[in-house]
């Protein structure tokens, strides 16, 4: 009997290939393949709603070639990702092969949330039907987005500037940090003051904080307020009033989802969402160990938002935890974690979801042993994969809490010490704010209802502080409160929006949104408000889990979101005049008018608000705390010693697009820029080679371009190549170093590799 599975990625076909006979034939989609067209909307709005799918480019002779084999096999297994996208893929993939197939009742859908033999085994003797209802919330969210991008972006690029892009869920993302940044600009600090003492007791010593004043919260505005409170101390005798001892105890933290895997190892390891998302691709898909030419599944799948976990993993964890480390770190029954409930329909999601938290497959595998064989990124998130989920299988921490109240006439003083008596699931895996927090120690000889002396007094200003730009962790972690976005979409917003010009990363790799992305924010805000809506955008997330769960009709979401979207656009669309930021500069030329910031091919500027009339613009800067505009002054073209070849007019240097570079100052008439040329001739046509530039940086062309396309990125070493006698080499720079190599493809010293 001849039978065909079929998974998303290639990179499963070697590792599940292991676990089925030889009758299998296993092949792969490579993601999805088919979608809706690229350059038109594809969806109708009729009495029903029509989508239109097209394969995507490339994947016609995947299609064709999965048919292919589909037609002679006795039974199909459809394997793509558990979850929305993977459902998608299968259903694409079942449509195109029951043209071909007379017996539709020989193709099923299986899932597993891990890559091993029993898991791959127990699928395939549990086959099911597609699931049309998480198909149609798939569609319903395709659709969404595709209205969103395909009918808001063009009026973006004719009220803003061309290229502009928006998003169901990345410009709601956008608007969190445009929002913050608003906050930032808006925030006035206020000042206000500290007071510690240094109290002694015989030998005994400890610093207390002033937190009462007349049993009120201490409020100490300014540095009169604390210089009267300061002399006031000075006349004061103090008591210890009490001390109290008890016992706090710390839990586990829940193993891993895909938005807490990823802040953590943003966090701690400093990997990008994307990356980390990479690298836990590769471990769920498989890593060779110590046979290098096997792969070994490591995790389970990693886009959950599930915190659940199968008997056969709490089994594994505490057998392993049993038999590594004492009784006392072993609950005597398994810790059990679950989400919080849906606000808006009262169910807890996590009992719809199929998935599991992300976990080691098998916990015998320790970071130890996997790091001899995989590489040290992958290693890096394994660990903390590991140790996460072990814990969460362990006993709780103990402290013991010492709490020391002092008082002197209106005047509280207070000081909490805290010491780890039993180190519980911290054995394994210590939260951030554990390894963070600050060891305050009390004295044990200190003595309850005895005088104590205030040795000194130390009064400390502080200014209140702005909140803080996001990382991409506490973005997520925000999208995870706000209800934006599910766990196989972070990745992409992440990506998104630190691919458009809508946001920069300061020096501490936290989003500060440009000038462009402020622009775009308010106009959508206004314009769109449902949209933007963040808790709009949170019900419709919801309201796609309904539709997954068979409780909601694709089209009755879809006509409602329509019908409010169509008029909010037609009210945007309104005039075709573009829209500019009015500041409070007056212009220096017309001195009538306004300056407004506009936004060119080159970026942000300001300009008169008549222009053409008025033709003046000036390149500005704003403050990163306050927001304020400030006009930057061009530098004049500097003119050179140097003539031009073309009509011997003196050459000068400019500040351009992409950089500084020499022209003639005979331009518009003589068009002539120095070009730097390189100390050989094209090897193709024999004509100059020069460097240009490009929006990614320079490159070394040929002069012979369109009809000649030799092109050379990197730099070039003027030393013909020891092999193939080409008359150069090129440099580059990876993190390893620097590494030179031959540019020819079939060269033997073609070595540009980034190891």
């Amino acid at each position: 009997m001849k039978k065909l599975l079929i998974v998303e990625s290639p990179a499963k076909i070697k590792t599940i290939a292991k676990f089925l006979g030889s009758d299998f034939r296993i092949m792969s989609t490579m993601g999805h393949v088919k979608d809706l067209p690229t350059r038109r909307l594809g969806v109708t709005v009729n009495g029903s709603i029509e989508l239109e799918y097209e394969p995507i480019e490339g994947k016609e002779k995947i299609i064709a070639e999965i048919c292919k084999e589909g037609r002679k096999a006795d039974e199909i297994y459809l394997a793509p990702d558990p979850d929305r996208e993977g459902e998608i893929i299968a259903w694409h993939i079942e449509q195109e092969l029951k043209k071909v197939v007379k017996d539709p009742k020989k193709i099923h859908r299986i899932a597993f949330n891990e890559i091993t033999k029993p898991a791959v085994q127990q699928a395939i003797r549990e086959p099911a039907d597609v699931d049309l209802k998480k198909v149609a919330a798939q569609q319903a969210r395709r659709v969404l987005d595709r209205w969103v991008g395909y009918e808001v972006s063009p009026v973006l690029w004719n009220k803003i500037a061309k290229g502009l892009s928006a998003g169901r869920v990345q410009s709601v993302s956008l608007r969190l940090i445009c929002d913050r940044e608003e906050e930032i600009r808006n925030f006035t600090k206020e000042e206000y003051w500290t007071i510690e003492g240094l109290f002694a007791q015989a030998k005994a010593k400890l610093i207390a904080a002033l937190t009462h004043i007349n049993k009120k919260k201490s409020v100490i505005a300014d540095k009169k307020k604390a210089d009267q409170i300061n002399a006031n101390l000075k006349k004061t005798s103090f008591t210890v009033e009490s001390i109290e001892d008890k016992k706090r105890l710390k839990n586990p933290l829940a193993p891993f989802m895909t938005s807490t895997l990823q802040q953590a190892a943003y966090n701690r390891l400093g990997f990008s969402v994307k990356k980390t998302m990479m690298i836990a691709q590769n471990l769920y898909e498989g890593l060779p160990l110590e046979d290098s030419k096997t792969s070994v599944a490591l995790i389970t799948y990693m886009r959950t938002d599930s915190l659940r976990l199968s008997d056969t993993a709490i089994t594994q964890a505490r057998g392993f935890i049993g038999k590594q480390f004492a009784k006392e770190y072993l609950p005597k029954t398994a810790n059990v974690y679950a989400k919080s409930k849906s606000k808006k329909k009262g169910k807890d999601t996590t009992t719809q979801d199929a998935h599991e938290a992300v976990r080691p497959i098998n916990t015998e595998f320790t970071p130890e042993y996997v790091k001899k064989f995989v590489p040290a990124d992958a290693a890096k998130l394994y660990e903390l994969v590991w140790r996460r989920f072990v814990a969460s299988q362990m006993t709780q921490a103990q402290y013991a809490q010492r709490q020391v109240t002092i008082q002197g006439g209106v005047y509280t003083f207070k000081a909490t010490g805290s010491t780890l008596i039993f180190d519980g699931f911290l054995k394994v895996y210590r939260a951030d704010e554990e390894e963070k927090e600050a060891k305050i120690v009390i004295p044990k000889e200190l003595q309850a209802k005895k005088p104590i002396d205030l040795e000194k007094i130390d009064p400390k200003q502080h200014f209140t502080q702005p909140p803080p730009r996001y990382t991409e962790a506490s973005l997520v972690k925000q999208m995870v409160k706000e209800g934006i976005g599910r766990p196989s979409t972070y990745a992409a917003i992440m990506n998104t929006i630190r691919k458009r010009d809508y946001t920069e990363l300061d020096s501490k790799k936290r989003f500060i949104p440009t000038e462009l992305g402020m622009k775009v924010t308010k106009m959508l805000t206004q314009n769109l408000p449902k949209i933007m809506d963040l808790k709009f955008t949170a019900h419709m997330e919801e309201d796609l889990d309904v539709i997954a769960r068979g409780e909601l009709e694709r089209d009755t979401l879809l006509r409602e979101f329509y019908k409010t979207f169509q008029a909010d656009l037609k009210a945007f669309r309104g005039s075709e005049k573009k829209e500019a930021e009015p500041t409070k500069f007056d212009c220096p030329t017309c001195k009538k008018n306004k300056l407004v910031i506009r936004f060119g091919k080159s970026g942000p500027f300001l300009g008169c608000a008549t222009f053409p009339e008025c033709t003046f613009t000036s390149n500005f800067e704003r403050d990163e705390e306050t927001g304020e505009i400030k006009l930057v002054k061009t530098a004049a073209p500097k003119i050179l010693d140097e003539e031009c070849p073309k009509c011997s007019k003196k050459l000068r240097q400019v500040v351009g697009r992409h950089g500084p570079f020499v022209a003639c100052s005979g331009y518009p008439e003589c068009k002539y820029i120095k070009q730097e040329k390189a100390p050989f001739a094209c090897p193709k046509c024999k004509s100059d080679v020069v460097k240009r530039s490009w929006r990614g940086g320079t490159f070394w062309g040929c002069t012979g371009y369109p009809k000649c396309r030799f092109a050379v990125f990197g730099d070039v070493v003027n030393q013909p190549c020891p092999v193939c006698k080409l008359p150069f080499l090129v440099k580059k720079s990876y993190k390893s170093g620097e590494k030179i190599f031959c540019s020819t493809k079939e060269c033997a010293y073609n070595k540009p590799d980034k190891a």
